[in-house]
């Protein structure tokens, strides 16, 4: 079968063969594939559809050979250009003029991603291919904003209740908090695209920051003076455009129509979840697992008073003498929900699991310096900035949110000169042309 998708692949590139049949052909031959055959067409496509040595040669020779200032150099330089074109690149480019063209592509993307993680191969070079492309083709002059409405299409409100992994809902009735006039849902389309959302962002507006999913989800009362955009939920609907930046640029939009709105929304920063927090970081740590964290054990039974280390001991029977017995009875009754329902257990912990979710987001870092966290990585790499009040004790209590971070949220704030380096980026259009192509859905 990965052969026979490999075949329909190449009749891609074939003159006077129809692309709507072979995209046919390849579509249906690749959906049949499990994920095994799927990771073998993807190294089959790196070791088959490449450029060959052969090919290249002869100009790398040339070029070696002419001085820069020789008038043939320019002309060298384009041949090896056209040369070394990946021959994988030509063909997803027409894959993307035909009708589900696009959407395939992104769906094999998100797969091949997958893969890649998953299987623990390189497979780096066939994604460059196609994140060239997609760079391309999700510009400014091909995405547009809308804002989906309580008036929106039952299927786009549907869209957008399935898609909501950062606060999943299980009835599309729940989206009547998230739609009205202080709570917001934008999304932004592409043309090619125009039916399903490549991604998406839910926006309460408030009196002041907002400190608990509870605070989100509650209307503003008559009469609240509505001075701060809340980002929520921001959802990336196609796995396939992981890592392309959209969601900056869709908040960088949404800033700007809200500022154009209303005068008085000045503070712009987000609620956000702390995914892995607990059980890829401080759960680890707490147990004694041999980790990368710069926090210790140690370090985090001193963020605790006397007093409080006193009542997590009492919660273990007294059986917690030392740090190293201490984190691991702390991890006990952090591994379980009870410990919401205890209101002295709860005033103990608050102090210590602040600080350390403060660590955790400023100070723990990849291999390439970047914040561990990835929600973190994605706002303060965009410009936001976060503070010690900034992180919120329980603001989401739910089994999810203790499951995630102890409960723990965030705002990530974003600071007046964020706006204009959006803008620089992205060169966008001023605010009047951005609400001409504004829609409700």
């Amino acid at each position: 079968m990965v052969q026979q998708v490999l075949r329909a692949f190449d009749e891609l590139e074939k003159e006077g063969r129809p692309l709507a049949a072979a995209f046919q052909t390849l579509r249906a031959g690749y959906h049949a594939l499990g994920e095994p055959d799927r990771l073998r067409l993807f190294l089959e496509m790196l070791r088959r559809v490449e450029v060959s040595k052969a090919s290249v040669a002869s100009p790398i020779e040339a070029l070696a050979q002419c001085d820069e200032g020789d008038p043939r150099w320019a002309g060298l330089l384009a041949d090896l250009r056209r040369r070394i074109l990946s021959p994988r690149l030509r063909r997803f480019r027409k894959l993307a003029h035909i009708p589900g063209g696009l959407k395939f592509i992104l769906d094999f993307r998100g797969d091949l991603l997958a893969a890649q993680r998953e299987g623990g191969v390189e497979l780096g070079a066939l994604d460059a291919d196609i994140v060239f492309l997609l760079e391309m083709w999700f510009q400014e002059g091909f995405l547009y904003l809308e804002e989906i409405t309580l008036d929106s299409s039952y299927r786009q409100i549907e869209l957008i209740k399935n898609n909501d992994m950062v606060h999943p809902m299980t009835r599309i009735e729940e989206m009547g908090r998230r739609l009205g006039k202080d709570r917001r849902c934008f999304a932004l389309y592409h043309r090619l695209l125009p039916f399903e959302p490549v991604i998406f962002i839910e926006v309460a507006l408030t009196s002041g920051l907002a400190r608990s999913m509870e605070e989100v989800l509650a209307p503003a009362g008559e009469g609240s003076r509505i001075d701060t955009a809340i980002f929520y939920s921001i959802n990336n609907t196609q796995n396939g455009l992981a890592g392309l930046g959209l969601g900056r640029m869709l908040i960088g939009k949404v800033v700007d129509y809200l500022r154009g709105e209303n005068e008085h929304v000045r503070t712009f920063a987000t609620l956000s979840p702390i995914p892995g927090f607990w059980k890829r970081y401080l759960r680890p740590v707490l147990e004694g697992r041999k980790t990368d964290a710069r926090l210790t054990c140690r370090e985090i039974a001193g963020f605790f008073s006397k007093k409080g280390a006193a009542v997590v001991r009492a919660r273990s029977d007294g059986e917690a003498e030392g740090d190293e017995a201490f984190c691991r009875a702390l991890a006990r009754i952090l591994g379980e929900e009870q410990w919401v329902r205890d209101e002295e257990l709860r005033r103990s912990l608050e102090g210590p699991l602040k600080r350390t979710t403060y660590v955790y987001l400023t100070e723990e870092k990849t291999g390439r310096g970047k914040p561990l966290n990835p929600v973190a990585a994605f706002h303060l790499g965009n410009g936001a900035t976060v503070a010690p009040r900034h992180i919120h004790f329980l603001a989401n209590p739910t089994p999810r949110g203790l499951q995630e971070s102890c409960g723990v949220m965030v705002n990530y704030v974003y600071d007046s000169d964020w706006l204009g380096q959006i803008r620089r980026t992205f060169q966008w259009f001023d605010l009047m042309e951005v609400r001409g192509i504004f829609r409700r859905r």
